[in-house]
């Protein structure tokens, strides 16, 4: 396939909140109801009532791709503030408490309560998904298995979740521990083929261990439904640029490897322990992590890995019209990810209300 092909999706999970107290409310029902005509199906509930979901319509291109999630993200936004909420977008709520949320009634959701129980009334947690079109599926598999190397180093990027039910972890993305409690997470498998893949979900279905394919939460799978490959590692990114900067990282990183795929190169394929390495070392220090270079088997900060990643795709980023977008990434490693703005301002202000206002400022900037 041509890169100038590989179309794009993005879906959020935002959080509803009070604006007087910063906690999160109860709200989906009333706000979908208010938001039936506008929305259509592109706003859906979410396992909690606090939680609302956003996704684009396929887009061709990483502009069509802005215009969508601001669209969205102002139709959410300007619904909430008329019924005098607001929403804000990032991976954990600082001090809400899992306990306090009600769960939507839906029967998948119900279910998953019934086969998870404490973990997943636990699931406070909010991401931001980004789907790739590929419709050859024995490439989507190959790209997901060389796009596993680089999971933490795009992770990192979005880590907007350093706080969890009033306390300072000491880690840029909570979220991720959180969600790496349940089956099925974290990095995905390898396989040699598609019929592997699909090999490996049978078997999975047969013995009971999942109803369907959707039930694996992998941070990257081939979605089971679309032809795309569905990047799932992320927090929900707070500003609309950080989510399209990431996006057209991530859409550049698979046209590289496609392009590489063409002149018959590969990435090198690491063991997944390795891999893991690196993603810890993101989940707690984000982009003042040192993580490692397997190839040369050195720590390196990851500013300049990054800058070595930038690097390697700016042969593709113009052909997919990105460039803008990609360039971004350096503003992030300049200014910080969410979780450090976050962590600054409790240091300025001591005040968690004070991050969560500060979050649904940034919410809505470009809106």
């Amino acid at each position: 396939m041509n890169i100038e092909d590989l179309t794009l999706g993005i879906e959020e999970e935002y959080q509803i909140i009070d604006p007087e107290t910063g906690e999160l409310t109860s709200f989906i029902t009333e706000f979908l109801d208010r938001g039936a005509v506008l929305f259509r199906d592109q706003v859906k509930p979410e396992f909690l009532q606090s939680q609302v979901e956003i996704g684009s319509y396929k887009c061709r291109n990483i502009r069509e791709a802005r215009r969508e999630v601001t669209r969205l993200r102002s139709i959410v936004a300007e619904i909430a503030d008329k019924s005098g909420r607001k929403i804000i977008a990032a991976g954990t709520h600082p001090y809400s408490r899992w306990e306090d949320q009600l769960i939507t009634d839906k029967e998948r959701y119900q279910g998953l309560v019934a086969d998870m129980q404490m973990l997943a009334r636990r699931l406070l947690i909010f991401g931001m998904h980004v789907h790739v079109g590929i419709p050859d599926p024995d490439l989507r598999i190959d790209i997901m298995n060389q796009m596993t190397y680089f999971v933490p180093h795009i992770f990192a990027l979005s880590t907007s979740s350093p706080f969890w039910m009033g306390r300072n972890t000491g880690l840029k993305s909570y979220r991720t521990v959180v969600f790496g409690d349940l089956p099925r997470t974290g990095l995905p498998e390898y396989f040699g083929s598609f019929q592997e893949y699909e090999r490996y979900v049978q078997t999975l279905v047969n013995t009971g261990c999942i109803t369907e394919p959707t039930k694996i939460w992998w941070d990257i799978r081939p979605h089971p439904k679309f032809p795309t490959l569905e990047f799932r590692m992320c927090d929900c990114l707070t500003k609309i640029d950080e989510v399209i900067a990431v996006a057209a990282l991530i859409q550049a990183v698979v046209a590289k490897l496609i392009q590489l795929r063409k002149q018959n190169q590969s990435w090198r394929i690491y063991r997944r322990g390795l891999i893991e390495e690196n993603k810890w070392r993101a989940v707690r220090d984000g982009i003042d992590s040192r993580m490692i270079d397997w190839g040369k088997e050195e720590e390196v900060p990851f500013r300049l890995l990054m800058e070595e990643l930038l690097d390697i795709v700016d042969d593709v980023v113009d052909r997919l019209g990105s460039r803008q977008e990609v360039d971004y990434i350096r503003t992030i490693l300049r200014q910080g990810t969410s979780a450090d703005r976050q962590l600054q301002k409790y240091r300025e202000t001591g005040n968690l209300k004070s991050v969560v206002d500060m979050l649904a400022e940034e919410t809505v900037v470009g809106c």
